[in-house]
């Protein structure tokens, strides 16, 4: 019982240091030290207005907008403070601001852990609200129709890091966003198991899987048939019948999938369930900036 109350505590230990280096993140200031080397090299050879603001002066910012979801005014207010504090960082003007930060490349995959390992992923969409759509969904969908986007993401079920990431449009179906997810995910990692809901029990989907050498640990629905023009998935329903829910879930490590939708919880807890962009190339730019500093956070 001592162990195990001793191991417990240390698990939550963990949970809290790493809640403390995340806020310590926000604080990190080390590319203070070769700011001016840095804007050199951004302005040498360049034409036009010189930069003031470094490409890491900006990502600093870019991360305290999208974690505390400041729109631009208030981030460059929140410019304004730092300076007063750090004279050496400048300020900046927010539509010079938004312009930087919509330059911003933060790679998805930058923040994953080494690991040449095959991984098994689960599959999954949720809603983003977007509030400032500048028209495009009332032209689409009338003024009446809810506004949202969906974020299709692709999860290591056993790291929780975000391996790929799709958006569209609410009307796309969640099996149509999946060959990108599997492309981006393998350019990775080598993908060894593919978990995903009712949603993906689809002939092209266990075509798509299968084609790739990739086992499907997909949930057939209730209505499915043996009848069906996919090998693979008539193998799977047929199992599913044979073994029931319950039996069929242990066999195949479904139980799994549900990291996806942990993921969604602390993703959404960290960024709000909204995206602050107006268009949808803007909306898919800042969600994935969002999961890359996702997987930052839950690295550290």
């Amino acid at each position: 019982m001592c162990c195990l109350v001793f191991v417990g505590f240390m698990g939550w230990r963990e949970v809290d240091e790493g809640l403390i280096r995340r806020g310590e993140l926000l604080l990190d200031l080390d590319f203070l030290e070769g700011y001016e080397e840095e804007l050199e090299s951004m302005n040498r050879g360049k034409e036009g207005r010189p930069f003031t603001l470094t490409r890491s002066h900006i990502g600093f910012l870019g991360v305290v907008r999208y974690l505390f979801s400041l729109p631009y005014r208030q981030l460059e207010g929140f410019a304004i403070g730092l300076n007063r504090l750090v004279p050496k960082l400048p300020s900046g003007d927010y539509s010079g601001l938004r312009r930087r930060i919509l330059e911003l490349d933060l790679p998805l995959q930058g923040e994953l852990r080494d690991s040449r390992e095959p991984v098994c992923i689960a599959v999954d969409s949720t809603g983003v609200r977007v509030h400032k759509t500048g028209g495009w969904r009332e032209r689409r969908h009338g003024n009446k129709r809810r506004r949202y986007v969906k974020l299709h993401l692709a999860v290591n079920v056993e790291t929780k890091e975000i391996l790929a990431l799709e958006v569209s449009t609410d009307e796309v179906h969640d099996s149509k966003a999946l060959p990108n997810l599997l492309d981006q995910a393998q350019r990775h990692r080598r993908v060894s198991k593919a978990l995903g809901d009712g949603a993906y029990d689809q002939v092209e989907v266990y075509e798509e899987v299968e084609a790739r050498g990739i086992e499907a640990a997909i949930k057939p629905r209730k209505n499915s048939s043996i009848d069906t023009p996919s090998e693979a998935r008539r193998r799977e329903v047929k199992l599913y019948k044979q073994l029931g829910h319950r039996r069929w879930s242990r066999l195949k490590g479904y139980g799994r999938r549900w990291m996806v939708e942990t993921a969604y919880s602390t993703f959404k807890g960290a960024f709000g369930g909204f995206s602050m962009a107006r268009t949808l190339q803007n909306i898919t730019k800042e969600l994935v900036a969002k999961a890359a500093i996702y997987n930052l956070l839950i690295n550290l």
